[in-house]
């Protein structure tokens, strides 16, 4: 019954992404499942905070210190698959792996600080001019402050900054805290926005099934 209710009000739900806007950082449904945070998203958020850390830190600036000497490398030539997520303690000993493996670690050594984090995926506007890509990150509130971590960033100085100096170069699409409440995201509903508009384009631009004249 709900596949068939889905299938039933799925027209009218991209007809309605055509005439609806939204704010990127605008915090919309709650209750998201793990699997819809990404392709290697197989695990209850819970998981990622089980085992004992064998990485002690004291700070923020600790935790960016050692975030800048790990190896950024993706899923396919690490893991040989498409998108595996580590857990935090085996990204501990292999200190390499990709965007969500960094910030899913850095995700837990801020909470175990005691200091209110959230993970988060989405994309990212990269500065070379292409389409944004999928990318994973983690924003803090630490004295007042707001701050995301771009967690693969090659220097302890660039992986923190002010959320009001990055906003604009990151589309958050789901993001968790440290209780384990979900939300979706502005910035996914613009997601799929987008990829409708280009399937439409994809079916207009196929020539027409004519018969060839005999």
């Amino acid at each position: 019954m709900r596949r068939l209710l889905a299938f039933i009000l799925r027209p009218v739900f991209y007809f309605g992404l055509r005439f609806m806007d939204w704010e990127p950082w605008e915090r919309l449904s709650h209750g998201i499942a793990p699997p819809q945070f990404g392709a290697g998203s197989h695990h209850d958020f819970r998981w990622y905070f089980e085992g004992q850390s064998t990485v002690s830190v004291k700070d923020m600036a600790a935790i960016c210190e050692w975030l800048a000497d790990c190896e950024y490398v993706r899923d396919p030539d690490l893991f040989h698959e498409r998108d595996f997520w580590q857990h935090p303690m085996t990204f501990e000993q292999l200190r390499k792996g990709d965007c969500e493996d960094h910030a899913l670690w850095s995700w837990r050594k801020l909470t175990e600080l005691g200091i209110p984090a959230e993970f988060y995926v989405g994309r990212w506007r990269t500065e070379n001019g292409r389409e944004p890509g999928f990318h994973a990150w983690v924003v803090c509130k630490h004295e007042g402050t707001q701050y995301l971590l771009e967690t693969t960033a090659a220097t302890g100085a660039a992986i923190l900054r002010p959320l009001a100096e990055v906003r604009d170069e990151y589309i958050p699409h789901f993001a968790i805290d440290a209780r384990f409440n979900s939300v979706a995201f502005g910035g996914y509903m613009l997601y799929l926005k987008q990829e409708h508009a280009n399937r439409n384009a994809k079916r207009s631009a196929k020539p027409p099934n004519v018969r060839p004249c005999d």
